[in-house]
C-alpha cells in the first residue's frame, strides 16, 4: 500500500458532483486525484471544472492564474489503484447501494491505514456502506451540496461505528475546502436535508399529479411563501429526477414510511428520460 500524503483528496467519480468537489479541494490548494472508468468521462469533468471556474473568473471572484493553478492540481485517471496514498477520498458514484459497496471494498484494499473513506450519499446509510470495509471506523458521509462550487452546507454523516478521529478530520477537510457543516448524528437513511427535500418534493409531485397546481405554481408558492431560494420542483430538475427518485426510493426501502414513497409521475417521468436540466425536459424545458 502506499503512504498517506497530507493534503491529498482523491475523488472516485467525475460527475457533476464529483468535479464539483475537485474543484473546491483544488482551489483550497489540495492535491486532488480525480478517477472515473472512461477518459471520456474524465474529459467532460475537467471541462465542467474550467468552465465553472472561468465564471469565478469573469465575476472577478478568482483570478485567471489562480483558475490554471487548480485545474493543475488535479490529475485524472482510470485506474482505481492510482487513488491510494490520498488522505482522503470520497466516493462520488451512483446513487446504489450495490455500486457504492463494491467502490468501497476496493478502497478497503487500496488505501493505506489511516486514510478516509468518505461518501457523498445523499441518503444511503453510512452504516451499510462502512460494512463492505474492515474498517467501518474509517468510514464517513460527506454530502456535498450540487453546484459544490456555489453551496456553502457540507453534511457530515456518522456511520454507527465511525470513529470521532474520523469525524473530525472530515469536519476539518469541508471546512478547509470553504464548507459549513452539520453533523448527522443518527445515521438514518436520507439523514437531515434528504429527508426533508424528499418530503417536500414528493409531496409537490403528487399536487401536480392531482391536478391540484402546476409545476411553476407551487415553486412560486415555495419561494414566495416559504422564502426558498428555488422551489422544490426545480430543484429536482436541477439535481436529476432520477436521482430525486432514488433518493426517495432508498428512504423508503429504509423505512417504509408513505410519505416518501416515489410517485407514479415521477417513476413515469425517469422511465420516459424526463431528468430534468441534464435531459433538458423534467418539470420544466431547457434549451
Amino acid at each position: 500500500m502506499a503512504e498517506l500524503t497530507p493534503r491529498t483528496l482523491a475523488v472516485v467519480g467525475a460527475g457533476l458532483m464529483g468535479s464539483g468537489i475537485a474543484q473546491v479541494a483544488a482551489a483550497a490548494g489540495w492535491q486532488v486525484t480525480m478517477r472515473d472508468v472512461t477518459d471520456e468521462a474524465l474529459k467532460r469533468g475537467v471541462d465542467g471544472i474550467r468552465a465553472s471556474l472561468g465564471k469565478f473568473v469573469e465575476k472577478g471572484r478568482l483570478s485567471a492564474p489562480d483558475a490554471e493553478a487548480a485545474v493543475e492540481r488535479i490529475t485524472t485517471t482510470t485506474d482505481l489503484d492510482a487513488v491510494g496514498g490520498a488522505s482522503i477520498v470520497v466516493e462520488a458514484v451512483f446513487e446504489r447501494i450495490e455500486v457504492k459497496q463494491d467502490v468501497f471494498r476496493d478502497l478497503d484494499r487500496i488505501c493505506p491505514d489511516g486514510a478516509i473513506l468518505a461518501s457523498n450519499t445523499s441518503a444511503i446509510p453510512i452504516t451499510k456502506i462502512a460494512a463492505a470495509t474492515q474498517r467501518p471506523e474509517s468510514v464517513v458521509g460527506t454530502h456535498f451540496f450540487s453546484p459544490v462550487p456555489m453551496m456553502a452546507l457540507c453534511e457530515l454523516v456518522r456511520g454507527h461505528r465511525t470513529s470521532d478521529e474520523t469525524l473530525a478530520r472530515a469536519r476539518a477537510f469541508a471546512e478547509a475546502v470553504g464548507k459549513t457543516c452539520v453533523v448527522v448524528t443518527r445515521d438514518v437513511a436520507g439523514f437531515v436535508t434528504t429527508r426533508l427535500i424528499s418530503a417536500l418534493v414528493v409531496e409537490a409531485v403528487r399536487l401536480v399529479e392531482s391536478g391540484v397546481a402546476t409545476a411553476e405554481d407551487i415553486d412560486t408558492a415555495c419561494k414566495l411563501g416559504f422564502g426558498h431560494a428555488m422551489g422544490p420542483l426545480a430543484t429536482t430538475d436541477l439535481t436529476g429526477v432520477d436521482v430525486l427518485r432514488h433518493a426517495t426510493q432508498n428512504i423508503w426501502d429504509e423505512t417504509a414510511d408513505p410519505k416518501f414513497f416515489p410517485p407514479e409521475l415521477l417513476t413515469r417521468m425517469v422511465e420516459a428520460g424526463e431528468l430534468g436540466r441534464k435531459s433538458g425536459q423534467g418539470f420544466y424545458s431547457y434549451d
